[in-house]
């Protein structure tokens, strides 16, 4: 079944002076503000899209790899993910950099590595961000 998930801004104002909030509307969990100096600069208590993405994208590959190493025979006890979203203005996102530390059992660290690196290709989100580099480090606990 096919599943719609709904976040909404709001934007007052022009790109450098102005600012917005972004609400999860599916959850219902929250409203953050954003401004370009919490993207560009630093994020003085506000969010911006790169951070969101990188929530988006350490949540996705650890079900994406909890999901594989399960279907191995190999659940996970626990996974820790990052995911480093790198912005350069006047570029884009020039990059994302996921590392994870796992607890596995009866798992070795090639057999992790190669697990890991699946998901890295095949998690919903890194599918839609094909655009860009993503780059890993997978390790166990």
């Amino acid at each position: 079944m096919a599943t719609t998930r709904t976040a909404t801004t709001r934007w007052e104002g022009s790109l450098m002076e102005g600012a917005g909030t972004v609400s999860l509307d599916s959850s219902g969990i929250g409203s953050y503000d954003v401004s370009w100096p919490a993207r560009a600069e630093e994020p003085g208590g506000k969010t911006s899209p790169e951070e969101l993405i990188a929530a988006a994208h350490s949540s996705c590959f650890s079900m994406a790899l909890s999901g594989a190493l399960a279907k191995q025979g190999t659940p996970p006890t626990a996974l820790d993910t990052k995911a480093d979203v790198t912005f350069q203005p006047g570029e884009g996102i020039t990059g994302i950099h996921l590392t994870v530390v796992g607890t596995v059992e009866g798992m070795d660290a090639e057999a992790f590595q190669t697990a890991a690196e699946g998901a890295k290709e095949n998690c919903p989100v890194s599918q839609a961000l094909k655009g860009t580099t993503i780059t890993l480090d997978a390790s166990l606990a």
